[in-house]
């Protein structure tokens, strides 16, 4: 099983690569379901593994001058800030049962699992049925307004990843594109350095309360996702941004689909 999990970390970075999201949605059910890691230590480990992926594949977008700094750090102090304080202050003071539904107890992993499955599914259909969306800001948002949304976006976007350990590419992306008006290979470049720095600072915060850390897999798993995300970027260059976001969306709405009735059957 750990060697499909190595394989399989390869398509991680093959989805950060080519569409500049999606990482997340793969790396948590591979720590899970192939490494037999605990679903809690898992979204810990995944902030760490997409977090250097993203890094790098950001440092690739910056050195072709395709990272927008200014507006990708309006949207990650937010997220920096909701990512960071729900590792090191909610998830590890959840209760355990979280809570019980009738007479079945919802324990924290549990929870996590299922939050991720349902986030999968609705990832999964946003690629499938999204339509090529303009580059344009909307008129009728002023500048303060436009700053708003995305610092409220940024904050939400960053409980999602302290919750789940996913990165949250397929939410910022939108964002940049709507809101500000960015080019789409701009949004991309800027989306991965978002993504390393929450990521990475998630992880941080997680540190603090995890008494052990299997950096001789994290290391192994981050270095061929790396592999990947290079093939990755080769590869986008070769198919259309509509065939790429709905293959990849059908194969994680299948993934979700699978996780979602996995969960529910413990219950």
């Amino acid at each position: 099983m750990d060697i499909l999990g190595y394989i399989a970390s390869i398509f991680m970075g093959l989805s950060l690569g080519m569409i500049g999201g999606g990482g997340s949605i793969l790396t948590v059910p591979i720590l899970v379901y192939l490494f037999a890691i605990n679903p809690v230590l898992a979204t810990a480990y995944s902030l760490f593994i997409v977090g250097l992926t993203a890094l790098v594949g950001g440092g690739f977008y910056l050195k072709k001058g395709e990272v927008d700094l200014k507006t990708g750090l309006i949207f990650a102090v937010p997220s920096f800030l909701g990512v960071y304080l729900t590792r090191a202050y909610v998830v590890p003071h959840l209760p355990d049962p979280v809570f019980t539904f009738g007479s079945q107890a919802i324990s924290k992993s549990l929870l996590i699992m299922l939050v991720f499955a349902v986030l999968m599914v609705a990832a999964s259909l946003s690629m499938i049925t999204s339509k090529k969306v303009s580059s344009s800001p909307k008129a009728d948002l002023s500048a303060s307004n436009r700053f708003l949304l995305i610092s409220l976006e940024g904050l939400v976007v960053g409980g999602i990843t302290g919750f789940v350990g996913a990165g949250g590419g397929f939410l910022i992306i939108p964002a940049l594109v709507l809101l500000v008006g960015m080019p789409m290979k701009i949004a991309v470049g800027t989306s991965l350095f978002i993504i390393a720095a929450k990521s990475l600072l998630g992880f941080i915060g997680d540190v603090q309360h995890q008494a052990y850390i299997d950096w001789n897999l994290l290391l192994t798993v981050s270095g061929i996702a790396i592999v990947g995300l290079f093939i990755g970027m080769a590869l986008s260059k070769k198919f259309s941004e509509k065939t790429l976001k709905a293959g990849f969306g059908y194969f994680v709405l299948i993934m979700g689909s699978f996780i979602l009735y996995d969960q529910l059957s413990k219950m």
